[in-house]
């Protein structure tokens, strides 16, 4: 009996650390908007410079997955953190946001997702169940979500990083 108490005390802080949840959500770096026509565009210089600068300003966030939606600018965004962990990026359906199979699969896991101007908001505020975060304008490239549910109540902040 007091070997299983044991276990249970040592096990505890465990258990207790996989009940929490952690989304970093970013918008894609600076993209390179010399053709209107073109839909998927790459990463200006000025991008590409972003991107590493977000690998600088999370490098000590233990990321256990990357995602990305299946654009040049998002993955761009993502591959120098992903390059830096040696994590995959999983591609995601943005018209198919945050749900309770997303949720499940990524229980107790610190997660970042690179989206756009419109999904990154919108996402976060599917986590949070409340419409908080407006539409990002089309200037700012450097906003960081931060949304946490620890013990089924959930937190956020909202960070800009120039």
């Amino acid at each position: 009996m007091q070997c299983l108490l044991l276990v249970v005390l040592l096990m505890g802080p465990f258990v207790l650390a996989q009940e929490q949840t952690n989304y970093y959500l970013i918008r894609h770096a600076e993209k390179n908007r010399n053709n209107p026509e073109n839909p998927n565009p790459h990463l200006t210089e000025l991008g590409l410079q972003r991107a590493e600068r977000w690998k600088e300003v999370l490098k000590h966030i233990p990321f256990d997955v990357i995602y990305s939606t299946a654009y040049h600018r998002t993955f761009e965004t993502a591959l120098p953190i992903s390059k830096e962990r040696n994590l995959p990026i999983t591609y995601y359906d943005s018209k198919k946001l945050y749900n309770k199979d997303f949720a499940k699969a990524n229980h107790g896991k610190t997660v970042l997702i690179v989206g756009h101007s419109n999904t990154t908001p919108q996402l976060a505020n599917k986590i949070l169940q409340q419409e908080r975060y407006p539409e990002i304008p089309d200037s700012l490239n450097g906003r960081l979500y931060i949304v946490t549910i620890r013990d089924q109540k959930i937190f956020s902040q909202l960070l800009s990083i120039e």
